[in-house]
């Protein structure tokens, strides 16, 4: 039986399945996404998106869709499906699923009257192709395939409309053609494994519109060129395969042979593990030679500094895939030493400058010592973690100054400087300046583990460990028994009741007692914990915005205020399970099994940036979000801990 299947009451019910999107993607930051009825939603959806460095760093949709037609005695059944203005949505192929199911690879089943068809996705790891698989299983007289190839060759930021400048011709290639609609682009191979006959028939498809863009208050028209279809024949029980992409295939007799051996790479969506464990492979980037990154999350996020420390080790020790650790660090620890030794930051490692980078580093790091031990985290990467250490100490950060009892001070008045990081009319939304609290419970946590890597560490990293035990507590907690967010001055320390605190508990080391650690986490529970995770502030807190919907604006003001980010959840679970051990485990598991729900019901088989505040927690923001996969990983590596 498969882990994620969705059967027909589901699917012809379209406010149901537009809602749940499919996603995938390649090695080379090339995806495809669309929703469970091949409906794209989003001017972010495609059936080949991917990158274009000739034209900008943008991603770009060359093909659209793809949309297949049944013909058997003259009689047409088109399977597509397209929204179009006035709400209406044309040619209605939702009708014909019979189940849509994601065990290895997304695959459709469709019956239109004696004929069953099911169409199986699935990007090359390597290349910039999509391929399509069509399976005819049952068919009672001669059968004929007929595809349209739905093209745009534009940014995911933009839409296209009509207009004179679109190259509109194509050319053959072996069993297919290619066609380039604009200069600068890539010319895009449409291939079968049999050759088809191509019948020039070009034409603009007026008014398609993308419900999700409305939904934001962005543009959400565009139409979209179609050049003409292929048409093949198909005999029961034959399998034909499609591939779309920005090089020429020339052994074509063999791509049924090279879909079975990209099927067999993947580990199956059988259950909640292995759907996180693909999540996270999605997400790893290699677009050049040997460097290695991980992309913050689809379909917008590029590589970011701090998601990427944070998650490392989720992503990699704790599916045991230690070399792309090593990977992933060999890459970036050249781009850290070249920050630190002349300011510069890294082109592809985005926000290398933010202050609580290198702090997270080092708890990347703390992540590979407990998982493989310290000996060889010492051998791999001490000289790192020192070099940051005396780096912070020497005050050579731009944006991060130890202060005279030991804190670290960030001003973020101007500027966000921590992940809650939205801005409006160039201001932040959440001005964190001054003592931060998760800074300052890392910079404690990095100085004690500095001193378990090597115990001859200067006086000076003694001193300032004796001096934060002290004036961490001391500036943080307050008479309530949670933590201030953050501190500029005696008379300015912010109240709200943020998730942040939760960061001093989940540390290996922390400058809290045991009481303290129990205040914090009964107000967390109490005022943060939702079944998705914890909100950004509390209900009680002044400018509660549980909501992250409407224009960029509105989500913009709403983004760290109320929200709910599942990124924390492991960092909750984690502190938790710190405090309580074995004692937790049941409540830990609970956690997960309501996080579980999440993989049918937004992006199929991942977990998305953010849901809202209050019930129902609707996903929101990017699909696929790292941090998000990375926190649940982190917490079932916990788990292991205890098991029996």
């Amino acid at each position: 039986m498969n882990y994620l299947k969705f059967d027909k009451t589901l699917i012809i019910n379209l406010e149901e399945s537009l809602s749940r999107e499919v996603l995938r993607t390649n090695r080379k930051g090339a995806y495809h996404c669309t929703t469970i009825v091949d409906c794209n939603t989003r001017k972010y959806h495609g059936l080949l998106v991917m990158p274009v460095p000739e034209l900008d760093d943008d991603n770009h949709v060359l093909l659209s869709s793809f949309d297949e037609t049944v013909i058997q005695h003259g009689a047409e059944f088109n399977l597509g499906l397209h929204k179009y203005e006035g709400g209406s949505f044309s040619p209605n192929g939702h009708k014909y699923i019979r189940e849509y199911t994601m065990e290895t690879v997304p695959r459709t089943v469709y019956r239109v009257g004696g004929v069953v068809l099911s169409k199986e996705i699935i990007f090359s790891r390597k290349h910039n192709r999509i391929m399509i698989r069509y399976t005819l299983i049952e068919a009672h007289s001669a059968t004929l395939l007929r595809f349209r190839p739905f093209m745009a060759f534009r940014s995911v930021k933009e839409l296209t409309r009509v207009n004179g400048n679109a190259d509109q011709s194509y050319e053959e290639v072996p069993n297919g053609i290619k066609a380039c609609m604009y200069p600068g682009y890539p010319e895009l191979f449409m291939q079968f494994n049999k050759k088809p006959e191509f019948v020039y028939e070009p034409y603009w498809y007026h008014g398609i519109e993308y419900q999700k863009e409305q939904e934001r208050g962005y543009p959400y028209k565009e139409d979209l060129f179609v050049p003409g279809y292929f048409e093949l024949s198909i005999e029961k029980g034959e399998s034909i395969v499609f591939c779309a992409g920005d090089m020429l295939r020339d052994e074509l007799a063999g791509l049924p042979d090279y879909f079975n051996e990209e099927v067999e790479a993947r580990t199956p969506r059988s259950n909640f593990y292995n759907c996180l464990k693909n999540s996270a492979h999605q997400l790893f980037y290699n677009p050049k030679g040997e460097d290695v990154y991980l992309l913050a999350g689809y379909p917008w996020f590029k590589v970011r500094a701090r998601d990427m420390f944070i998650s490392m080790a989720a992503c990699t020790l704790y599916l045991n895939e230690r070399d792309r650790y090593e990977q992933l660090m060999n890459t970036a620890i050249p781009a850290l030493r070249t920050f630190m030794r002349e300011g510069k930051t890294d082109p592809v490692i985005h926000e290398m400058d933010q202050p609580d980078v290198l702090l997270w580093v080092i708890w990347c790091v703390q992540s590979f010592s407990l998982k493989e031990g310290r000996d060889e985290a010492k051998r791999l990467y001490g000289e790192l973690v020192g070099e940051i250490i005396a780096y912070i100490i020497a005050q050579k950060h731009p944006n991060l100054k130890v202060t005279d009892n030991g804190l670290l001070y960030s001003d973020g008045r101007q500027k966000p400087v921590t992940w809650m990081n939205s801005v409006v009319d160039g201001r932040p939304v959440v001005p964190r300046t001054g003592y931060i609290v998760e800074f300052n419970a890392l910079w404690y946590n990095a100085l004690c583990f500095h001193k378990e890597l090597d115990e001859s560490v200067s006086p000076k990293v003694d001193r300032l460990i004796t001096a934060l035990e002290l004036s961490f507590p001391a500036t943080f907690v307050n008479q309530y028994n949670y933590l201030f967010d953050y501190v500029d001055s005696t008379p300015n320390q912010d109240w709200s009741v943020r998730p942040n605190m939760i960061i001093a508990l989940a540390c290996p080391y922390s400058p809290l007692t045991r009481v303290q650690k129990r205040g914090v986490l009964d107000i967390v529970t109490k005022e943060l914990l939702t079944p998705k995770g914890l909100r950004s502030l509390s209900p009680k807190s002044e400018g509660y915005r549980p909501n992250y919907i409407g224009p960029q604006y509105e989500r913009d003001l709403a983004y760290h205020q109320g929200p709910v980010w599942p990124w924390l959840t492991g960092m909750y679970l984690m502190a938790y399970l710190n405090l309580f051990g074995r004692g937790g485990v049941s409540f830990a598991e609970r956690t997960l099994i309501s996080m579980e729900e999440e993989i049918s019901l937004h992006c199929i088989g991942t977990i998305s940036e953010l849901f809202d505040g209050n019930p129902p927690f609707a996903g929101r923001g990017a699909i696929s979000f790292l941090m998000s996969i990375a926190s649940i990983l982190a917490v079932i590596e916990k788990l292991k801990e205890y098991d029996e």
